[in-house]
């Protein structure tokens, strides 16, 4: 790998000049550089070490040079030129803290060919290093965020890399699913892949407050713009200048409120309640909702310019029942975390027929309602071993027996009542077909029907 700049630092005006000469003929494409003074040397390390070879000669060359060039860049290659050499010096040379030694005389266009050979594939391997730093650094990124996004289904899958993908754009991102799917985990993700993410991220659930409440919660007031306003207060926006600020359950804003956020979207700038003067932020918004905001647009509930602004990249986040093999991943996750949280609990597995009764439940409250459930399963069990008595029921809307026909409502009636059957009967399928007063192949017959499952 050739050099882009040489630098060579001394005081005698011939050494220099021969040394200059001798670099120009062997690295002809290389800019040789001659400074005379401390200081400009000492800057050059500072602003441009990459790819740069620095020659110090004669008796300029010492530990505490060297050692300010190396706290400036512990990776500049310094080599110590002198008009004599032995063994001792080249040692002398090397121990203060030098790559190499060069010794000038009738053979220095060699030996400076020789020098650069051996410099240009260590600066091949320190820039192969650095690659290495560089895709460390990513790789750590990308596992962080990874490691928050649990699952190995092919959606959760699709979710991560457009989390990865978004996250290097500074623009808005609109998260949706239903309630209890991990909203707040992606935003949280897509904060956490940013190159700033040690910036704030800030969080506002838009729905615990009124309009005037939020209207303040994030835009800040000031002093004496209402009653018990004492002193001026910064609001979200300004907390999470130059981050990010989630706005959980965004579809709730009143139309008059979702017109000034509009207003930070489009141009970044709000005032404070009670003020005037205009206020910037460079925070990055991300939204997340529950509702479907195209209905609530047609509703003539939610902005569409609102809409658009948010939707730079909309993501939306699966139903657990929707994520094909995720139930007993998440579920082993949480029992392991709540061991690590509290001791006592550490050791239990789950067993198989527990893991098939979490398989067939619907989950409206998706993986809040999982990791709960598995949590409450951990403080009852008295084994090691979570069953489906340590479960319990799991009948408490599971399967919405309401419908806009009779056969919707019919259907998912007989699918409650074989549920919560095998879920009583620990998954033995003959118990639970005796407790509905059927013969085992009726049971069969309606269980595959029903709940979609091979009955062997």
């Amino acid at each position: 790998m050739q050099f882009s700049r040489l630098t060579i630092f001394g005081s005698d005006q011939d050494p220099l000049d021969d040394l200059r000469s001798a670099f120009r003929d062997a690295a002809p494409g290389c800019d040789v550089h001659v400074v005379q003074e401390e200081q400009e040397l000492l800057r050059e390390v500072r602003t441009q070490a990459d790819d740069r070879l620095f020659v110090i000669h004669g008796p300029h060359a010492n530990s505490q040079l060297i050692g300010a060039m190396r706290q400036l860049s512990p990776t500049a290659l310094i080599v110590i030129a002198a008009d004599q050499g032995s063994v001792e010096t080249a040692a002398s040379a090397i121990a203060m803290g030098a790559n190499d030694f060069l010794v000038r005389g009738p053979q220095l266009a060699a030996r400076v060919a020789t020098l650069l050979g051996k410099m240009g594939y260590l600066l091949e391997v320190l820039h192969e290093a650095r690659e290495l730093d560089a895709q460390n650094t990513q790789l750590q990124k990308v596992l962080q965020f990874r490691g928050q996004i649990i699952g190995n289904s092919p959606q959760m899958h699709s979710i991560v890399e457009r989390v990865q993908l978004v996250a290097r754009v500074p623009r808005p991102v609109l998260i949706v699913g239903e309630r209890g799917t991990g909203k707040e985990v992606i935003a949280r993700a897509i904060h956490q892949a940013q190159d700033d993410h040690a910036r704030p991220m800030v969080t506002v659930n838009c729905a615990a407050f009124t309009t005037a409440l939020l209207e303040s919660e994030l835009f800040g007031h000031e002093k004496g713009a209402f009653t018990g306003a004492d002193e001026t207060r910064d609001g979200k926006f300004g907390l999470a200048h130059g981050g990010t600020l989630f706005l959980d359950e965004i579809g709730h804003m009143s139309l008059p409120f979702q017109r000034k956020i509009l207003r930070v979207v489009e141009y970044g700038t709000y005032n404070r309640v009670g003020g005037h003067a205009e206020l910037r932020t460079s925070a990055r918004i991300i939204a997340a909702t529950n509702v479907d905001l195209r209905q609530r647009i047609r509703e003539g509930e939610f902005l569409s310019d609102l809409y658009d602004r948010l939707a730079f990249e909309v993501i939306e986040v699966p139903t657990l029942r929707d994520r094909e093999g995720d139930i007993e991943v998440l579920a082993q996750h949480f029992l392991d975390q709540f061991a690590q949280e509290i001791p006592r609990f550490a050791g239990k597995q789950l067993s198989k027929s527990a893991i098939n009764v979490l398989r067939r439940y619907r989950f409206p409250g998706n993986v809040r309602e999982l990791k709960n459930i598995i949590e409450r399963a951990a403080y009852r069990d008295t084994t090691d071993e979570i069953t489906p008595e340590d479960i319990g029921m799991l009948s408490n809307g599971p399967l919405d027996v309401a419908g806009t026909s009779f056969k919707q409502r019919l259907d998912n009636f007989c699918r409650l009542m074989l549920s919560e059957a095998m879920n009583q009967c620990g998954d033995n399928q003959a118990a639970a077909a005796r407790q509905l007063g059927l013969s085992y192949h009726q049971f069969r017959y309606y269980y595959a029907k029903y709940l979609g499952e091979d009955s062997q």
